[in-house]
Parts: C-alpha cells; structure tokens; sequence
C-alpha cells in the first residue's frame, strides 16, 4: 500500500512539474508576442509621422482630415413596398 502511494505521489509531482514547465513556456510565449506587438505598433506610428512628413512635404491633404460628405439615396427604392414585385417563374 505505501508502495502504491509513493509511487501516486511521484506521478502527481511529476504532472504537476510538466504543468508548470507548460505554464512558464506559455508565459514565455505570451510575453514574446507583447513585445513583438509593441514594436509593430512602434512601426506603425513610425510610418504614419513618416507618411504625414512626406505628405507635408507634398502639400497633399492628409488623409481623413476632409470632412466626409454622406452620398444622398437613391431615390426611388424607399417607394417600394416589402414583398411587392415577387418575381413569378413561368
């Protein structure tokens, strides 16, 4: 019977220990894709003062900064009721 439980206990701290070995490499993993994360978004602010400079550079407007208008409806397509103009196969 102690031999059983020994054994129990030895296979217990050995799961547990795999399971942490997991644990600390997924920690490893998370913190590798934050750090990458942050370069790209480091990248990205760097491109976009990179594009704003060449756009100044340029006297092009920058992007987004012209108030967008809203295009009017189609006129018409509001007239027709829903479920008014089936199409009948012959």
């Amino acid at each position: 019977m102690k031999a059983k439980k020994q054994q129990v206990r030895e296979s217990h701290l050995e799961c547990h220990h795999k399971l942490q070995a997991r644990i600390h490499q997924t920690e490893d993993t998370i913190q590798e894709q934050h750090l990458i994360i942050e370069a790209l978004v480091e990248e990205k602010a760097s491109l976009l003062q990179t594009i704003q400079g060449l756009q100044e550079e340029n006297r092009a407007p920058a992007p987004f900064d012209v108030e967008w208008e809203e295009e009017p409806e189609e006129e018409g397509l509001e007239d027709i009721p829903v479920g008014e103009g089936e199409i009948v196969n012959e």
